[in-house]
């Protein structure tokens, strides 16, 4: 908290809208934020909870405040220097409302990098995007974390499925979703959403990047190797870092969706394409049958995939390159897995920042499938 405090106060003495030297440096509002108490039994809506004027805690609760999103509006929000939050309107006529929270790094120019960052099951955008400060301001790198809260979209098929399933049952004997609904109408999936994050930060920042990088841990990680295979071929998105996934839609013509490609939304053809986008398989190596952390789901189909994340990864890793190959097209997926990492999204965070904006040889072992990218850029 005092160095974020830190930051905010060096961010208001400096006149971000002067010209640095080199590539040009974007102006950024210094307007300061109000606080709300994260989504808990007394607050059923973040983004219409009652303000509180500064940081600190939750006199009801105790639990830490966190930056109130500003409202959806047809006017780009200010995305001040520092952290903060906003909202948009997403979803067919703009019938849903996410907020997003982000870091704009002090040194952030016209030509900086955007990452969008998909929190876990705990749906903590905040803590999230405070994972990726110290990486943003080394790196200049603006950091968007979307909060999609589980009062308005419960369940892991509404966050981890991007909504691509509903109408579910599940059997609690056979730990197996017993009957659930394909919806394959994709204006009600949550992966165009990505998109129109990425639009409304540019548009408020003046920034002139052309893609996005994304990192999902665990939930996140399960929404983005998703989104890697079902995303419209008109996104923006560039390297795609899935972390530490509990379990896959593996490419496999012989296990029904969700699991598998059986009845799925997609064609040939578009798999093809989703095999050239860049997609990294990003795996704790201490992510195992060891690890204690999460909640991790065991029944006879995740089972299929492995006993644990780090196996389950490895397989849905090792199927998708089978299915490239029976294709005959080239693959640009990619294994990574860091040495002695568990369930740890702070950690695997770290890791990410020097894969993407740092040192990638410092990783561990990447695992290419056929044309797949080395790290980094």
């Amino acid at each position: 908290m005092i160095a974020r405090s830190l930051c905010l106060l060096v961010a208001l003495a400096v006149p971000l809208s002067a010209p640095a030297a080199g590539p040009l440096r974007l102006p950024g509002s210094v307007e300061r934020s109000t606080y709300v108490c994260p989504p808990c039994p007394h607050v059923a809506d973040l983004l219409h909870a009652k303000p509180h004027d500064a940081p600190g805690t939750c006199p009801v609760c105790g639990m830490k405040l966190v930056e109130r999103p500003s409202p959806p509006d047809d006017a780009p929000p200010l995305l001040r220097a520092g952290s903060g939050a906003f909202s948009l309107s997403v979803g067919p006529g703009g019938s849903r409302e996410v907020a997003v929270y982000y870091h704009r790094p002090r040194s952030l120019q016209e030509n900086s990098r955007v990452l969008i960052v998909l929190p876990g099951a705990g749906r903590n955008a905040w803590d999230y995007r405070d994972h990726w400060i110290e990486a943003a301001e080394r790196s200049g790198v603006l950091v968007l974390s979307p909060h999609y809260p589980e009062s308005r979209y419960p369940r892991f098929w509404n966050y981890n499925l991007a909504g691509m399933i509903a109408d579910v049952v599940i059997d609690p004997d056979a730990q197996a979703l017993a009957g659930y609904r394909i919806v394959t109408d994709r204006g009600q999936w949550l992966i165009d959403d990505i998109d129109r994050i990425f639009d409304q930060a540019v548009r408020a920042t003046g920034l002139k990047t052309p893609r996005y990088d994304l990192f999902g841990h665990s939930a996140g990680g399960q929404f983005l190797h998703r989104f890697a295979m079902f995303a419209d071929d008109g996104t923006r998105a560039d390297r795609i870092l899935a972390s530490n996934s509990g379990w896959y839609t593996v490419p496999d013509a012989d296990a029904r969706f969700p699991y598998g490609l059986a009845d799925a939304p997609i064609q040939p053809p578009q798999l093809a394409k989703a095999f050239a986008r860049r997609l990294v398989v990003f795996l704790g190596g201490s992510d195992d049958a060891n690890e204690k952390r999460g909640d991790l789901v065991h029944g006879p189909a995740p089972d299929r995939q492995g006993l644990h994340r780090l196996a389950r990864g490895k397989y849905f890793h090792g199927k998708a390159m089978e299915a490239a190959t029976r294709m005959g097209v080239a693959s640009r997926w990619t294994l990574v897995v860091v040495p002695g990492v568990g369930h740890d999204p702070g950690r695997m965070a770290q890791a990410a920042a020097r894969y993407l904006y740092g040192q990638p040889s410092e990783i561990g072992a990447v695992e290419p499938g056929a044309g797949a990218d080395t790290a980094g850029d």
